[in-house]
C-alpha cells in the first residue's frame, strides 16, 4: 500500500529551534532549526518507509483558522527573529530537495494536513503526520498515524498514535481531543479553554460525556463542583475554544499524490544548500550529487590480529588528530575503537575467551588501584605476545593518551581506570601551554554547549554538531549489552508487531556492536574541530580546557579513592532507626485512634483533613494533598503533624541510607560513588550510586549517619567549607558597594541586612530579625518571589514584598544587577557565569506565564549558582593536583556542593590545611574575599 508522510512545517521548526543548540554559519545565519528539522524529517522518513512526502506551512506565521477568532488568536507571542529568518531557508531547502510545500491563504497548516490526510485515506493510502501539536491527534484513524516528537528527560523521541494509542494514553477517542481542548485550553496554541478546568478534570468530563455539549446538558452532575460553576459561567468560551481546536478537513487545496513521490531528495541543489549552511556531515546523505566533493560513508573494520593493531596505533600516533574509545564492561576491556583519518573506523576486538581465563580486569592489570603492591618497572605481559587482548589494548591506549597532541574520546572518565599516568594537567602543573589541551572529551563538550540535555552520546554529538543522523547504541543493540552483542548471543529486544519473534543472527549482532564501537571513536575524531570552533565562538573554550576537562580527572580520583563506611555500625544504625519508627508509629496510631498506612497520602489526608479537620486541606481528584510543604505549615501548631514528618524522615533514612548504603560497600570496605559532571544545567557536580551529597543533617539521627563515614587507620578527615559563597559571588558580580563593604569589614552579613532592611540599630537586631534577613539574603540569590518568601517566613505577601523592597533599597546595586541579568537573558536566550558558562533558558520564550516566571528566576540564579559551581571546581582541581604533585598520600574523597572532604594522613595534617586554605581562598578573584571554615575529626560527623 502506498504511504505518505505529511509534516507540520512550523511546528517541527519551532521544536527544533528550542531543542537544538544555537548554530550559525560563517555568514551569521542562524541554522539550528533548519538542521534539526532536516534530521528529524530524514529519520522519520526512514522509520516510516514512506514513499511520498509533503510539508505544510502557514502562509504567514501564524495564520488564523477562522477570521472571526483573529482578534483572540492575535494575542499569540511573536516568533523569535532567529527562528523567523530560518523559515524561508527551510522552504528553499525543501524545494531544492524536490519536496512539495503546501500552503493556502486563510488556513493554518493543520487544516491543510487534516484535509490532505483524510483525502489520502479515502483513496486507500497509509498516512503518517509528523507534528508537535497535540491538536493533530483528532485526525488519528485506522490508516492515519500521528507522530509526535516528545521531550522525555530533555531527550527528544517520536511517539506514534493510532486511535488505540490515543485511547490508552489520554483515555478518550481521537475526535474527543477537540472537546478536551475546548475545556482545558492550550496556551501553546492560544486556545483559552474554560477557566479553573485543568487537564485531569477535563479528561474525566470528556471521558464520561464525550462532548462539551453533552457535558453542558448534565452540568449539574459534573465533578468537582467548581467545574459546574466554570462551565456555566464560561460556556461561550468553551464553544469558541472548540471551534478554535477543530481542524478544518475540507480545505479546497489542490494536491496531487504523484507530485509528492519521494524521488531525488539528495539533489545537487540540495547538496549546495548543505555546503552553504555548513552542514558538512549531513552532506554525506547527498552522495553522488556533486561527484568529487561529497564524503563517503563511514565504514567499520574489525581487527583481531596484533600485527595489524600495531600498525594502526603507529599510524594513529603520527596522525594530526585521532579518536579513541576503550569499550569496558564489568571492569573489563572488550574492545577499542580507533579513528584518525579518511572515513573509516577500526574496531580492535579483544579475545574474550582469553580475557575470561586471565580475568584481566583493571585491578589485575593495575594492582595499585586496589592498594596492592606492584612493580612499576615490570612491563605488563601475559605471555601471549600475539594475542589482541585487554592488557595489550590498555597499554597501547595509555601510550597514545600520553603522547598524542590531539586525542578525542566520547567518555574519558570511564576509561581512566586503564590509563595510568595520562593526566597531563598534573604533569605540567596545569599550565595553559597546550599540554592540558591534548585530550578532549566530546561528551563533556556537548554538555557545555547545551547543558539542558540528558544524554551526550555519539549520536547526540553527530546530530547536534555534525548534521549527521546515525543510529544510537540503543537503536542498534536494543536491550542487549555490548558484551552480549560482541558474543552474538543475545536478541536485540526491539521487536514490533510486524517483526518476527526470532533472535537476531549472531553475526549481524556482532556487526551492530562494531558499529557502536566504531561510531564512538569516529564521531569523537570527526567532531573535535567543530566542537572547539563552537566553544570558541561562545567564549567557552578556556572554560572547557581549564575547568571542565581537569574536573574529569579529579572526579575519577575521588571515585577510585572512595570512602570507608562501617558496615556493622550501619546495621546497628538501621536497628536504632527502626526503634524510633516503631515509637512514632504507636504514638500516631494512639492519637488517631486507629491504625492506617502512614505512608499513604490518601489515607493520611483523610485522617488529617477529613477526621481531624485540620486547616489548609486541599482536596484533589486523588484525595487531600499531604505534600511536605502542606505539612510544614501545620507542624508548628500541631505536634501530631510533626510526628508524621519525623516518621517520613526516619523511614527514608532507614531505607535509603541505613539499608541502601550497604549494597554499595565493596570488598575494600569503601563506597566508590559516582560523581556526575553532565547532569545539572548550572554546572554543579551531582552524586549518585549512592547520593552522598544529600544525606539529611537537620535531624539528630540524620547527622549521626555521618559518624559511620570514617578515614582509614592513621588518618583523620579534614573538612573545608566555603562560607556563604553564593552571597559573596552576588556581592562581587553585582558590584554593590554596601554589600561589598559589609563583607570587607568581616561583619555578620545577615545582621547587617536585618539592620538595614528593618531599620534598627545593629546592636538591636534580634535572632528573629536576623533569621528573616537571612531568608531574604538567600532568597534574593534564588530569585525568590513575594509568594515564596511569605511561605518561607509564614508572613503575608504584602509583608514579604516590603522586605524585598527594603532589601533593594539597602543594596541598590543588587537590584540593578538582577534586572540586568533578566533583560540580558531575554535578549540572548541564555544566562552566563563569571567564567563564561552559558545556561540556555527556553522558558523565557514560553507562551505559559508560569514558565516565563520560572525562566526569570533561572536568569537571576543561574549566573550566581553557576559561578559558585565553577569556583568549587577550580578549588577541587587545584587541591587534588597539589596533593599529588607534592607527593602527599592524603586524598580528596568527597565534594558536597561547597564542601571538600580530605582523608588526611596525620603527619600531613598541617600541609593539607595549608593547601585547602591557599587553593580554596584563591580559586577566584572577586571584590570580596572567599572565606572557608575548616575542621578535623575521626569521622565525617566530627568535622561538622
Amino acid at each position: 500500500m502506498d504511504k505518505i508522510l505529511l509534516i507540520d512545517g512550523h511546528s517541527i521548526m519551532n521544536r527544533a529551534f528550542y531543542g537544538v543548540p544555537e548554530l550559525t554559519n560563517s555568514k551569521g545565519l542562524h541554522t539550528n532549526a533548519v538542521y534539526g528539522f532536516l534530521n528529524i524529517m530524514l529519520k522519520v522518513i526512514e522509520e516510516e518507509q514512506a514513499d511520498h512526502l509533503a510539508v505544510a506551512f502557514d502562509l504567514s506565521a501564524p495564520t488564523f483558522r477562522h477570521k472571526m477568532f483573529s482578534e483572540y488568536k492575535g494575542t499569540r507571542k511573536p516568533m523569535p527573529e532567529e527562528l523567523r529568518e530560518q523559515i524561508p531557508v527551510i522552504k528553499d531547502v525543501l524545494k531544492a530537495m524536490n519536496i512539495p510545500i503546501l500552503s493556502m491563504e486563510g488556513f493554518e497548516a493543520d487544516d491543510i494536513l487534516g484535509t490532505v490526510a483524510k483525502r489520502m485515506q479515502a483513496e486507500g493510502k497509509e498516512v503518517s503526520i509528523l507534528s508537535g501539536d497535540r491538536d493533530l491527534l483528532q485526525l488519528s484513524d485506522e490508516h492515519i498515524k500521528i507522530c509526535l516528537p516528545k521531550t522525555v528527560k530533555r531527550v527528544t523521541e517520536v511517539h506514534y498514535y493510532y486511535p488505540e494509542d490515543v485511547k490508552r494514553e489520554y483515555g478518550i477517542a481521537p475526535i474527543e481531543v477537540i472537546d478536551l481542548k475546548a475545556l482545558m485550553g492550550d496556551s501553546s496554541d492560544n486556545i483559552p479553554g474554560v477557566p479553573s478546568v485543568g487537564e485531569k478534570t477535563a479528561t474525566a468530563i470528556i471521558s464520561a460525556y464525550h462532548t462539551i455539549e453533552e457535558a453542558y446538558e448534565h452540568v449539574d452532575e459534573l465533578k468537582p463542583p467548581r467545574a459546574q460553576k466554570a462551565l456555566r459561567e464560561h460556556w461561550d468560551m468553551a464553544v469558541m475554544s472548540k471551534q478554535l481546536a477543530t481542524i478544518n478537513i475540507h480545505v479546497e487545496i489542490p494536491f496531487s499524490f504523484e507530485d509528492a513521490h519521494v524521488g531525488n531528495m539528495f539533489s545537487p541543489e540540495g547538496y549546495q544548500w548543505m555546503k552553504d549552511l555548513e552542514f558538512r556531515a549531513l552532506a554525506q546523505r547527498f552522495a553522488g550529487a556533486d561527484a568529487g566533493e561529497t564524503e563517503p560513508s563511514v565504514t567499520f573494520t574489525a581487527v583481531t590480529e596484533r600485527k595489524k593493531a600495531d600498525d594502526l596505533f603507529a599510524k594513529a600516533k603520527k596522525a594530526s588528530s585521532a579518536g579513541i574509545q576503550l569499550e569496558i564492561a564489568d571492569g573489563q576491556i572488550l574492545a577499542c575503537g580507533l579513528a584518525f583519518g579518511l572515513e573509516e573506523a577500526f574496531v580492535l576486538v579483544a579475545e574474550q575467551e582469553k580475557q575470561e581465563e586471565e580475568t584481566c580486569t583493571q585491578l589485575e592489570m593495575f594492582p595499585e588501584l586496589s592498594g596492592r603492591n606492584a612493580d612499576p618497572d615490570k612491563p605488563a605481559s601475559d605471555g601471549r605476545d600475539n594475542a589482541l587482548n585487554a592488557r595489550y589494548l590498555a597499554e597501547k591506549a595509555e601510550e597514545l593518551f600520553r603522547v598524542h597532541p590531539k586525542l578525542t574520546v566520547m567518555d574519558l572518565k570511564g576509561q581512566l581506570p586503564f590509563l595510568k599516568n595520562t593526566d597531563r594537567t598534573v604533569v605540567d602543573g596545569g599550565r595553559n601551554d597546550g599540554g592540558n589541551r591534548a585530550v578532549m572529551d566530546a561528551g563533556i563538550a556537548g554538555y557545555l554547549l547545551n547543558p539542558l540535555k540528558d544524554t551526550y552520546g555519539y549520536d547526540d554529538i553527530a546530530r547536534d554538531y555534525l548534521g549527521m543522523t546515525i543510529p544510537a547504541k540503543e537503536e542498534l543493540l536494543g536491550k542487549c549489552t555490548l558484551a552480549q552483542a560482541l558474543s552474538g548471543i543475545a536478541e536485540t529486544g526491539r521487536k514490533s508487531k510486524k517483526e518476527s519473534d526470532g533472535d537476531t543472527a549472531p553475526e549481524e549482532l556482532r556487526k551492530k556492536a562494531f558499529e557502536v564501537i566504531g561510531y564512538d571513536a569516529y564521531i569523537a575524531w570527526k567532531s573535535r574541530e567543530v566542537l572547539e570552533d563552537k566553544m570558541r565562538e561562545t567564549g567557552m573554550l578556556d572554560l572547557f580546557y581549564d575547568i571542565e576537562m581537569p574536573t574529569v580527572y579529579t572526579l575519577y580520583h575521588m571515585e577510585e579513592e572512595g570512602i570507608i563506611v562501617l558496615p556493622e555500625e550501619l546495621k546497628a544504625y538501621a536497628a536504632k532507626l527502626q526503634v524510633r519508627i516503631d515509637e512514632l508509629e504507636k504514638e500516631i496510631y494512639a492519637e488517631t485512634g486507629r491504625e492506617f498506612n502512614i505512608n499513604s497520602p490518601k489515607q493520611l489526608g483523610e485522617i488529617l483533613f477529613g477526621e481531624m479537620n485540620l486547616p489548609g486541606g486541599k482536596k484533589t481528584k486523588t484525595g487531600y494533598s499531604t505534600a511536605a510543604a502542606v505539612l510544614d505549615k501545620l507542624a508548628p501548631d500541631y505536634p501530631f503533624v510533626q510526628k508524621v514528618l519525623d516518621y517520613r524522615q526516619y523511614t527514608k533514612l532507614k531505607s535509603t541510607y541505613a539499608e541502601g548504603l550497604q549494597q554499595y560497600i565493596r570488598e575494600d570496605g569503601r563506597i566508590h560513588g559516582t560523581f556526575n559532571q553532565t547532569i545539572t544545567a548550572t554546572g554543579r557536580i551531582s552524586s549518585t550510586e549512592p547520593n552522598l551529597q544529600n544525606i539529611p543533617v537537620r535531624m539528630e539521627l540524620g547527622r549521626e549517619l555521618r559518624k559511620l563515614f570514617v578515614p582509614q587507620e592513621g588518618c583523620i578527615f579534614t573538612d573545608a567549607d566555603y562560607s556563604q559563597i553564593e552571597l559573596r559571588v552576588l556581592a562581587g558580580m553585582s558590584g554593590d558597594e554596601n554589600l561589598i563593604a559589609a563583607y570587607r569589614d568581616a561583619e555578620d552579613i545577615h545582621a547587617i541586612t536585618a539592620s538595614q532592611v528593618f531599620h534598627v540599630p545593629l546592636s538591636e537586631v534580634t535572632p528573629e530579625l536576623r533569621r528573616n534577613a537571612k531568608a531574604v539574603n538567600f532568597g534574593i540569590v534564588y530569585g525568590i518571589s513575594n509568594f515564596g518568601l511569605s511561605n518561607n517566613l509564614s508572613i503575608s505577601r504584602q509583608e514579604a514584598a516590603g522586605y524585598i523592597e527594603r532589601y533593594f533599597e539597602a543594596y541598590p546595586g543588587v537590584k540593578q544587577f538582577i534586572d540586568r541579568l533578566v533583560s540580558d537573558a531575554k535578549e540572548k536566550h541564555y544566562s552566563e557565569t563569571l567564567f563564561g558558562r552559558r545556561r540556555p533558558i527556553p522558558e523565557l520564550e514560553s507562551g505559559n506565564f508560569m514558565q516565563r516566571q520560572f525562566g526569570e528566576r533561572v536568569a537571576m540564579n543561574a549566573p550566581i549558582q553557576g559561578t559558585a559551581a565553577d569556583i568549587i571546581k577550580i578549588a577541587m582541581i587545584r587541591v587534588d593536583r597539589r596533593l599529588r604533585r607534592e607527593g602527599l598520600k592524603s586524598r580528596l574523597v568527597l565534594q558536597i556542593h561547597d564542601e571538600l572532604l580530605i582523608e588526611t594522613r596525620k603527619d600531613e595534617a598541617e600541609a593539607v590545611r595549608n593547601i585547602l586554605s591557599e587553593e580554596m581562598k584563591h580559586a577566584a578573584d572577586l571584590p570580596v574575599s572567599l572565606e572557608i571554615s575548616m575542621s578535623e575529626g575521626q569521622s565525617w560527623f566530627e568535622t561538622k
